[in-house]
């Protein structure tokens, strides 16, 4: 069960940022996923993800997908995103050292759920808890007391969290809404929830989706269901399944503008629009391909190492 960090701790706030691609059911049926649809020239959904969950100020990033789909989103992302609030301050005396590089975290879902609670909303609530437990082996003092939630089946201005940074690092969750509506009614626009926000959501899962046995009350069960209402968890609405979590007014903050990519129809009603002259890759250095280096491995077999070229020139081993 996640635990919240004692009350001495809340100086170190830890925003964790996921980002849902496993669990979607709609497909454009191109052979790659459709968070790597491109939204501007060299700039796909996924990328346009990252950047906002680092404009959001996340400490982490965990983009939950499947075996299938990571190697391509791993090769075309990397491992890090810089920090764009910290990475333009040209005035600084070493503007290098003052950069603070945000991790990416590949998450997939784990086997006992596939096709049976692994709805859209599922891959919020896994990344949620394989981000927290991870932390929490390392220390409860690092474990995330929020999660961002960036969806790459919708595109809206990817800076907008900028100005809100504190609002979205608080106690209280903080919602993106277009006309008056946000991911509560179905709309893939950005929010963020907590540890108890997090367990309600996770018992809606448990409590009204069916398994493969006819709820016999406390009675041991005897008759199966018929196929098609097995496991209805994995049909479950994002309105549905986050319906419990608290949502305040006053941390509830209109975009400008907001397109649904979850169709062709909505796709092509995106660039056909004004807002889609405005999106644009950002400038190099924020989505250069990286990877970290593993602990006590040193570069000497660099030269062996083989070279792939990246969208931005970037090689893997540079």
């Amino acid at each position: 069960m996640m635990e919240e960090k004692p009350d001495i701790n809340k100086n170190s706030f830890h925003l964790a940022g996921i980002i849902p691609i496993a669990g979607h059911k709609k497909d454009f049926g191109f052979q790659w996923d459709n968070s790597l649809m491109p939204i501007a020239e060299n700039y796909t959904a996924i990328e346009r993800c990252v950047m906002e969950c680092a404009y959001a100020g996340c400490e982490t990033i965990w983009i939950v997908c499947n075996e299938d789909i990571q190697p391509l989103i791993r090769h075309r992302l990397g491992e890090i995103v810089q920090d764009p609030v910290w990475y333009g301050r040209t005035l600084s005396l070493n503007p290098a050292e003052e950069r603070k590089p945000i991790p990416i975290y590949y998450v997939p879902i784990h086997p006992k759920d596939r096709d049976r609670v692994d709805c859209y909303s599922w891959s919020i609530l896994h990344g949620a808890n394989t981000a927290y437990w991870i932390s929490r082996q390392m220390s409860i003092w690092v474990t995330p007391d929020k999660y961002y939630v960036s969806f790459p089946l919708s595109v809206y201005p990817e800076n907008a969290p900028r100005v809100h940074r504190k609002l979205i690092s608080s106690d209280n969750n903080f919602f993106f809404c277009y006309n008056g509506k946000t991911a509560k009614d179905g709309e893939y626009i950005g929010f963020t929830f907590g540890p108890e926000d997090f367990i309600k959501s996770r018992q809606v899962i448990r409590k009204e989706g069916t398994r493969e046995w006819k709820d016999a009350g406390d009675q041991i069960p005897t008759e199966r269901l018929p196929f098609e209402k097995r496991w209805s968890a994995r049909y479950f609405s994002l309105d549905k399944v986050f319906k419990p979590v608290i949502i305040l007014e006053s941390n509830v903050k209109e975009l400008e503008w907001y397109h649904d990519l979850s169709s062709w129809d909505g796709y092509t009603s995106y660039f056909a629009s004004e807002e889609s002259k405005t999106i644009q890759r950002p400038y190099k250095g924020l989505l250069k391909y990286h990877e970290w280096n593993g602990l006590g491995v040193e570069n000497a077999n660099k030269d062996n190492i083989s070279k792939t070229e990246h969208n931005d020139g970037s090689t893997e081993s540079d």
